[in-house]
């Protein structure tokens, strides 16, 4: 005699259950219980810290920080600042032009322009931005006088004025290095373009113009931003061909007022304000050049800020239903 056991699951109310055919039951809910993070706390509770203790040392030296506040928006502060987006802006466009023009000929099939172009980069990327404004500087200790037969003559030192010799060093030294952002952009471009271009019957030129550079101006454009906002802060270089910018403006102020830090404060402050709104520029410059690579643009910091925030608006109170 065999005996009977009882196949009713455990927790299940007695007698029959009753399940209409092809029903199926309805899932329970899932109760989502969050991983605990104790090292994201702990670290987040070092580095506050260590902010604290940096911001209470600060707080805690000699320094006089009304000073900062008074001298900020002084007459020739704003001046120099000026000066430093002035020289700034005018070496990254005299660099942006002759790096193209190096790239193209750094890519030439002719070996002269190849060679030479090579050459050029190496000089400039293998010397420090600050020996460059110096040797402009004493360019008149090899030749006196600038002759141009049957164009320009005068004195050396006369051509090479403090703003002069910041802008050769700045721009010839930044070409080097957009001449190799260029050809890296350019040679981005599939040679398939390239080819159709030329079956088309258009030049070399022309095709370099019209087909290639339109296209690597994707790739171009991301670096060169970075090297404009790295340019703001060279140009601090400038200094030592008296060139009155930003920093000799601030360095002045603090010399007669002995407050050297608190003028070195304020000249940081408005790098960091200038490198700042032009990265925001560099944002959006690059979300317009890749519209057409990408087949939708990612969200801006604002758009994600609104999204996060309705996102938490809508997060249910209780546990997380499947």
């Amino acid at each position: 005699m065999t005996d009977k056991f009882d196949r009713t699951p455990a927790g299940s109310p007695a007698g029959p259950v009753s399940v209409s055919k092809g029903a199926t039951p309805a899932p329970e809910n899932i109760k989502a219980i969050p991983v605990r993070h104790v090292g994201r706390w702990i670290s987040g509770v070092v580095v506050i810290g260590l902010l604290v203790a940096l911001g209470y040392a600060f707080s805690q030296g000699n320094i006089q920080w009304h000073a900062v506040g008074d001298k900020l928006f002084d007459k020739n502060v704003v001046a120099g600042a000026g000066r430093t987006l002035l020289i700034s802006v005018l070496a990254m466009v005299l660099g942006v032009i002759l790096g193209v023009v190096l790239a193209v000929m750094r890519l030439s099939k002719n070996p002269v322009t190849s060679w030479v172009a090579w050459l050029y980069i190496w000089f400039f990327r293998g010397t420090p931005v600050y020996v460059q404004l110096l040797l402009w500087f004493n360019l008149a200790l090899i030749f006196p006088v600038l002759n141009i037969p049957f164009i320009y003559k005068d004195e050396m030192t006369d051509v090479m004025t403090p703003f002069m010799c910041a802008l050769l060093g700045l721009a010839l030294n930044e070409a080097a290095y957009m001449a190799e952002i260029c050809r890296a952009g350019i040679q981005s471009v599939d040679e398939g373009q390239t080819e159709a271009s030329h079956a088309l019957g258009m030049t070399q030129g022309k095709t370099m113009r019209r087909v290639v550079l339109p296209q690597a101006l994707r790739v171009i454009i991301p670096p060169t931003g970075n090297e404009f906002i790295n340019m703001l802060k060279t140009s601090s270089l400038v200094y030592a061909v008296t060139y009155n910018e930003l920093l000799r403006s601030t360095s002045q102020i603090g010399s007669t007022s002995y407050a050297v830090m608190e003028m070195l404060f304020v000249a940081s402050i408005w790098y960091i304000v200038m490198t700042s709104v032009f990265s925001v520029g560099q944002y959006y410059l690059e979300r317009r050049f890749a519209r057409g690579s990408l087949r939708s643009l990612p969200l801006t910091p604002w758009q994600r800020v609104k999204v996060n925030l309705a996102a938490f608006g809508n997060r249910p109170s209780g546990g997380v239903s499947a």
